[in-house]
Order: C-alpha cells, then structure tokens, then sequence
C-alpha cells in the first residue's frame, strides 16, 4: 500500500492564515507539473482521449465505488471490512485466522474510516458528513486487541487526520460540515496515545503490535515479546505522527517518528548506503539483510521524500537522494527491479518480484527521474496484459510467483503520477484497462472479491479496505479535470494510503527543532537537490512523443522475450573479480564448479540411495567472501528446486456458474484430473447444464441416462477410483464431471490443492473433462441447483469474461417483468454462495487420499538438475503451465523427473537428481528461508 505524494506545484509564495507557504530553500519543489490539458494542447497528434470519454470514465469509477461502498454500509459495517462473496462483515475473531492479514482488524470499522477522504474527492460531500458522524458516535478505539502498529498508523491513524482535513476544508468553505469540532482530530490523538508504548525500546524503533486497550507491558497485552520488525513498519509513521503534532501543538509523537527514522538510517550499510528488510527492534542487527523497493521496505523510502516535502527538513531529503542512488546502482535493472544483498550489493537476492514495487515508478515521478519510471511501469503494464491482474509476486521472466491479487492499487497510482507528470493519453488507456479489468473479472454482486488465482479467475472472499481508500481515489483523479474537483488537489500531500494531509502543516506548530542529526553523509554536491516535481517543459522540449519512445522497446517484452538483467559483476568481467558461480549454472560434471563449492564451503554427500545432499559449513570456506556466495548459492538452489516443482504441477483449474443470475460472477478454483481432456488444451472449455448422477458415488452403472446425457455430471467422491466414476458417467452420455468431496466442511481455504490420479491403467479411453471441488465449493452449485433448478457451467483453465450479453438481455426482461422481485432473488441466491478461498501455494502442506487424489506436491518426486541436452517440456504441455524461456543451449535448466526411490544416479550424467534437504544450516541461511514464507 504504498504510495508516492502529489507534487505539489500550487502555493509560490501566497499568504494565508496558516502562514506562508513554500517560502524556503526548498521551494525548488515549485517547479511542479504543466497541467495535463496543457501538454496535450502542445500536442495535439497524440491520440488524446476526448473530454466527453474522460468524463464517462469518471463517472464509471462513481459507480463502482458506489457498488462497493453501499454493499460494505449496508452488508458489513460496522465490522472492519466487508466479505463480498458472502454478503457480511469480517469480524476478527468470528472467522478463521488469516494470519498476519488480520492485524489491521482492529474492531473500528476500518473500512469507514480509511474512506473518508475518498468520499470528498469523489465529490460525495453529503455521504462524507453522514460518514463523518457514524465514525463520531459509533467508533470505540479502546478495544482488547492487537493490532499492527503500521496498519493502524496509515489506515487508521491516516484516515481520521485525512477525514479532519478536508472537513475543515469543506467548514471554512461554509456550506457543509458547520457542525464539527475537530471530533476526528480528537479521535486521532487518542489513537496516537494508544500507539505511544509500542515505541518503549532502546533503540526507538516500535514493536510491530500493540494492544489497544492495554499496550505492550501489562499482563493481558498478549503483544511486547516480538523482537523484529520491518523496515517499512517502523519507517512509515513520520507523515501521520508529525501531522498529528502540527494539527494538535504535541510534539510527542513527532519526535518518536523522527527517532525511529534517525534509527534506521544509522544502521543502514555504510558501504551500499541500503537498508534490509527486517531488523532487529532492541539490538538494530539486520536480521534480514536482502534490500529492494518492494514488501517490507518501500513506504520507508516514500515516507522519507514526502516528509521532506510536507515538513521542509533537508536531512530527510539527503537520506532519501542518497538511498535512491543506491537503488539506482544496484537495485535497478530497468525495467526490472531486484532484490539485492546489502552487504554484495552487485549479487540478485531474488528471482522474482512483489507487486508492491508498483508504487516505485510514482515516486520516481516525484524525484523526477521519469524515464525509469516509464520503463517499469511498461514492464508491470505488459505483466498486468497478460495476467488481467498484477499478481502477488511474478519471476524475472515475468511468470507466477504467488498468484494471489488482493486489488492492489499502486499501479494505478503510479499510472495517475505519471499522467500527470507527461499529460500522456496513454496512461488514460492503461487506466480504462483497469476500470475494465475490475469489471469483468473482480465485481461480484456484492462489492469486488479479490483474486485468488490470477490464472484461472477464481475469486477470494476479501475486499480490503485500501481497495476503497486509494483505488477509487487515483482512478478518480486519472480521469478529473481541475474544474471537476471541489478543491485544489494539489494544496495536499499523499500518505502511502492516499490520505490527504494539508502542505500548510510545513509552517505550523513547529515544536522540532530542525537541526542534522544525521552523520557519515555520503558528499553530496548540488545535484543531491535537485528539482523533484518534473516540469514538461524541461523534460519534453518539443517532443511530445518522448515517453512513447521509452515504451516501445518494452511492448513485447513480456510475450516475446525473457531478459536476465546483467549484473553489475558481468559488465566488468574485464578488469573486475570473476563473477560467483550461480545456482542455475551449475553442473555436477564441471569439475571446476566442484571445486568452486568447495571453496565456498558447500560439500556434496552421497547418499545411500544414490541421491545427492548439499550441505554448507561456513566456517569451511576459503574467506568470508566466499562463505557468502556459498549462502547466497544455497538459497538459490532452494528457489530453483522450489520453482520447477511448481513448474511441473498441473496448475488449479476453474468452475464458473455462467446461468441466471450469476452470468461468470461466481467462479469456483478446482482440482484438476491427471486423466480426460486437457482443458489448458482446450480454451473454450466445457459449457454445459449441471445434472446429479444415480447412484451418486458414480461407481457402477449410472440409472439416469436421460437426466445426464449431454450434461455435466456431478458426484460424490468415495467407494471407487476416480477414472472408474469418470469411466461411468462418459458412458451415459455425459460431457464432464465434477467429483464434490463427501468430507463435510472441507474447503480450499483450510486443504491443499489436489489432482485426481488415475487407478493406475491406461486412461486413454477417458475423453471428457475431469474436475474435483471441496465440499463447501460444491455446496455452491448444489444449492444454486435448488434455488434455480437449471444451472450452467462453465469448466476450463481459467475463468472467462461474464456473458455480458446474456445479463444485459435479462436485466431488460426484469426490467419490464417484475424486476424489483428478481434482483432480490438474485440477491438473497448470492448470500447463499459460501466462501471461496485458498491458502497461498507457499502455505500448502500435502496430504496423501484414500481415493487416489495426489498432492499436487508429490512426495515421490525428486529434484534434478539438467543441461539443454535434456528433455523440457514445450509450453503447450500440461506439465509446464507457464512458458519457459531459454538463454542458449548452455544454460541449464531445472525440471522436475519420477524416480524410484532407490534408482542410482551417476555424477557423471547430464540427468542429476538432487535432493533439497540441507542440513547444519545457520542463522543467515534461516533468515533466507524466510524470504519464500513473507506475506506481502
């Protein structure tokens, strides 16, 4: 959630009651944006979007927010956020567990809250006073419960001093709001009071939970023995802790925002000028030291260009200019962005990239370097193009990593950023794209659910409550001209939830002294402040097309090409150090890179089995240098075995109800079949009406012919092999098969994904489409059958756009007979549907079944290394989902075989099983395991 400020080009030198603004050294910041309509007058053969569409589009964000806010007032609230596929309020406590997700649940309607700005800039100033007064008489911030210090500062802590903002805005305006009396404000300090004891360390840095009730040392806190927390969580609180100050004259809260901040820049790495990603809150030790601009540090870097801007310290723009040299340096791989070590800056930590980089390219925006900003932002775009959705984490050849998309919004900030920052039409289109995009795949009737899987459609009962307090918000703004908005967007800064926070604030209560408490600054010459808001005129004399030109060499790049960014190690092969051996090239034959692992401390044990062990004794290598490239080349061969185990699964397919009323809303995640058609094959799918088999198990000779034939069949699982049941039902006639799992309650929420397996025969003879739904997916359909009778479906690989035409045609028909009585039906049907969700892959655990359902994860299979010699899989095969690209025939690959468990393998072959249980590991190497086990 993290988000680049406005660039705040109003204000010069104009007085007002507040005192002067931008009256400083630092009003270089001025220099702000031409307004859109101006670069697109001065170009006029861009292909500019009509005013008549923009305001279309605009009106359809309206509308959608509308869809999702009304169904959270009137389903969920007060709870803290909405559940959109079962139509009720997540209450923390009264659901399962999610895990670290669920410290944003406070039990203080956080959705209502974290929207309120949104409903001012939306122009919706009535529902906003309505608002305004629900959270007034209904909200208790004095709970027994912990929560996240981060989550409740930006979301909560943001939105009441956001929703103070603009209501004295609109009070001084004098038409609505006359009433208040700084009630938000009030509520904001008392929260900030209650976030105070989380700041109780040596060091300054906050624990990362505080109870709210009770705080961090009494006995009924629950909370106070954590030891680490992220960089992000301790470095994103200065913009709401020093607004707090400024709006209320206590200088508390600024100063622990201040101290912290003070806190970790002394302990960045002095030689890469990097942070890591989590750090030890009493000792200041890294305890993770890989670096990026994604999950875990990237509101830390945002926070600390923007408290520069709201508050006019130049220590924090030093900190920030000299980060951002080195995320530039060594980070950077345009249009890549990739974790490094801290302390081996030049060596990837990574393979693979969080969706929450996206932000990046809005506050390059912000710094003013645009033409990295166009560049990954065309790299996340073409991602988003193939995907429908930006997924949780995707490789560096842009497959998936973590299919989960919990409607994220930083490419759309990143998008509005940048349109501001060229007035290119283009960024108009990619935001219609996303408008579209929400529409088609993510609406449900009540609200939007978020992506489970991005590859196959299939949805996840969540609507977090940053869906509503910054999606709608930029999407809004892409689309607003100046004359559409009630005030002046650009008096204000946004916080990394895209709060509003008035710039005025820079001049007010300045209790802080503002002196350099930091030391040990790299030299910094004049260039270190230069102008950050990006002036058209200076960054596009006279070619209206530049932005264009730095996107076209990206438009494919996803589709047609793999780029493996060269390392800064590659580029000085001449005069520079032999760049490390890496895991993905690797060879057990090469007696050379024998010889390297050995240096790096690595040793290879035989097993009796004839399988090999890699075990790394750091205390064996040759120099502490090369201990660390023996680290790094462990937890690259994790990544690897990790990845091509995923490589070889048959990825989740979909069920999607496609009938009256829910047109393709609804779609199911299911397992697929080892056996019948291959629906990856077979993109239209199978369609067809849903029928229930006699007898229902499907294991002998199916008694209703008539009811089956030319239909979908469904089945219980249990009594026979799968391929028997499926045998059974193609015999009647039936087009496919869904098996619903006779274990009541069994969900993909709490069970892994499986695959049905065959019984061990030839299946050749099973030709229809095989699929397998937990017990309460499959109540779904069983309980659409007994409301609607004739239900519809849809089996395929993912999920397809909604029958558009279908819908429209039966709204019309309900429009003319009695449509007020269907859309309640349809209505009370929908807040039948169970929740859909499942466990991210990495959370998976295998289970063996009775009915020969295998793991996806197969215990049976081993990891082995290959050369290009080696067979791989083509794209189009069931076992490689995703594409693989190639580098040359040199570069080896990593692939997943069935082996006996007592085969022998020679060292000597290209083939070489590997197997990826490594021993004697110590503390760095656990902090690396942590790295795949991190929630975004």
């Amino acid at each position: 959630m993290s988000g680049a400020a406005g660039c705040q080009g109003g204000g010069g030198g104009d007085d007002d009651d507040r005192g002067p603004r931008w009256r400083r050294p630092w009003k270089l910041l001025a220099l702000g944006l031409l307004s859109a309509s101006s670069v697109l007058a001065a170009a006029p053969g861009a292909g500019a979007m009509s005013k008549e569409e923009k305001r279309q589009l605009g009106n359809q964000v309206l509308e959608m927010f509308d869809h999702a806010y009304r169904n959270y007032m009137e389903h969920a609230y007060p709870a803290d956020e909405l559940m959109p596929l079962t139509c009720r309020g997540r209450v923390r406590g009264q659901e399962p567990s999610r895990g670290d997700v669920d410290d944003a649940l406070g039990k203080f309607s956080l959705t209502l809250i974290d929207t309120l700005d949104t409903l001012v800039v939306l122009n919706k100033t009535k529902e906003f006073e309505e608002a305004v007064k629900k959270v007034i008489k209904d909200v208790n911030l004095d709970n027994d419960i912990v929560v996240s210090v981060f989550e409740t500062n930006i979301r909560v802590l943001g939105g009441l001093l956001g929703g103070h903002s603009v209501a004295i805005m609109l009070k001084e305006k004098g038409e609505y709001m006359q009433w208040y009396n700084d009630e938000l404000l009030h509520m904001a300090k008392e929260l900030g009071y209650k976030l105070l004891p989380a700041f109780n360390t040596t060091s300054g840095l906050p624990y990362p939970r505080v109870n709210l009730k009770f705080g961090i040392r009494h006995p009924e806190a629950r909370t106070g023995t954590e030891t680490d927390t992220c960089t992000a969580c301790a470095g994103t609180l200065i913009l709401e802790f020093a607004a707090l100050s400024r709006f209320t004259g206590t200088s508390i809260f600024e100063e622990y925002a201040r101290k912290a901040l003070d806190f970790i820049w002394e302990k960045r790495q002095r030689s890469s000028n990097l942070v890591g990603v989590t750090i030890n809150i009493h000792t200041g030790d890294w305890v993770r030291k890989d670096s990026g601009v994604g999950a875990g540090i990237d509101s830390y870097y945002e926070y600390l260009l923007k408290a520069y801007v709201l508050l006019g310290d130049d220590s924090f723009l030093e900190r920030f200019n000299t980060h951002y040299n080195a995320i530039m340096r060594y980070i950077s791989q345009p249009p890549l962005l990739l974790d490094v070590h801290i302390h081996k800056p030049m060596l990837n930590a990574r393979t693979w990239m969080d969706s929450l980089l996206a932000f990046f390219p809005g506050l390059q925006v912000l710094k003013g370097d645009i033409r990295p900003a166009i560049e990954t932002h065309e790299m996340l775009y073409q991602v988003i193009k193939k995907h429908n959705f930006l997924p949780e984490a995707f490789t560096t050849d842009f497959r998936v990593h973590w299919a989960q998309h919990p409607l994220r919004p930083e490419f759309a900030e990143s998008t509005y950023f940048l349109y501001k920052a060229t007035g290119d039409p283009y960024y108009l289109e990619v935001g219609k794209t996303l408008i579209e995009n929400l529409n088609k795949y993510a609406r449900v009737p009540c609200g939007f659910a978020a992506m489970k899987d991005v590859r196959t459609g299939s949805h996840e009962d969540r609507m977090d409550s940053f869906f509503l307090a910054e999606m709608f918000k930029y999407l809004y703004l892409l689309f607003a001209d100046k004359e559409d908005m009630i005030f002046d967007i650009e008096d204000y800064i946004f916080t990394t939830e895209a709060h509003l926070l008035p710039l005025w604030l820079s001049t007010t209560n300045q209790t802080i002294a503002k002196k350099n408490t930091t030391t040990e600054y790299t030299e910094l010459d004049d260039s270190n402040f230069d102008w950050t808001c990006p002036n058209t005129q200076i960054l596009f004399p006279n070619d209206p097309m530049f932005a264009e030109s730095i996107r076209e060499p990206l438009k494919n790049v996803v589709d047609k090409s793999c780029p493996r960014g060269i390392s800064r190690v590659e580029e000085s092969l001449g005069s520079g150090p032999k760049p490390p051996l890496r895991a993905r090239d690797f060879m057990a034959s090469n007696p050379e890179h024998l010889e390297i692992l050995k240096k790096m401390g690595v040793s290879l044990i035989h097993l009796k089995d004839g399988r090999v062990q890699l075990v790394q004794h750091a205390v064996q290598a040759a120099s502490s240098l090369d201990a660390e490239d023996g680290l790094r080349f462990m937890q690259e061969m994790i990544e690897l075995s990790s990845q091509q185990q995923k490589e070889q699964q048959l990825p989740p397919r979909a069920v999607q109800i496609v009938s009256h009323p829910f047109f393709g809303r609804v779609v199911l995640t299911a397992g697929p079949a080892q056996f019948g058609m291959d629906l990856s094959k077979h993109k239209a799918g199978t369609r067809g009406f849903v029928a229930t088999i006699k007898p229902y198990n499907g294991c002998s000779e199916i008694t209703n012919p008539e009811a089956v034939k030319e239909k979908i069949a469904l089945m219980q699982r249990g009594h026979c092999m799968f391929a028997e049941k499926a045998r059974n039902i193609q015999k009647a006639g039936a087009i496919g098969g869904i098996v619903i799992d006779d274990n009541e309650g069994s969900s993909s929420d709490t069970a892994p994904l499986f695959q049905m397996a065959g019984d061990g025969k030839n299946t050749d003879d099973i030709t229809i489409p095989m699929l397998f739904l937990f017990n309460k997916e499959g109540n779904i359909i069983l309980d659409a059958i007994r409301e609607y009778e004739a239900v519809e479906v849809l089996l395929s690989d993912k999920a397809k756009d909604r029958d558009l035409e279908m819908e429209n045609m039966d709204q019309k028909l309900s429009e003319n007979d009695s449509h007020r009585q269907n859309s309640e039906e349809a209505t009370s049907a929908f807040q039948d549907v169970g929740e859909v969700s499942e466990e991210p892959e990495e959370e998976r655990s295998d289970v063996v079944d009775p009915d020969s359902l295998a793991p996806v994860n197969a215990d049976s299979d081993s990891i082995s290394i290959s050369n290009q010699d080696s067979y791989v899989p083509e794209p189009d095969e069931a076992s490689a989902p995703e594409p693989t690209c190639t580098q040359g025939d040199n570069q080896p690959q990593v692939q997943k075989t069935e082996t006996e468990p007592n085969s022998k393998v020679n060292w000597d072959n290209k083939v070489q099983p590997m197997e990826s249980i490594l021993a004697d590991w110590n503390e760095d190497i656990e902090a690396f395991e942590m790295m795949e086990k991190d929630e975004l």
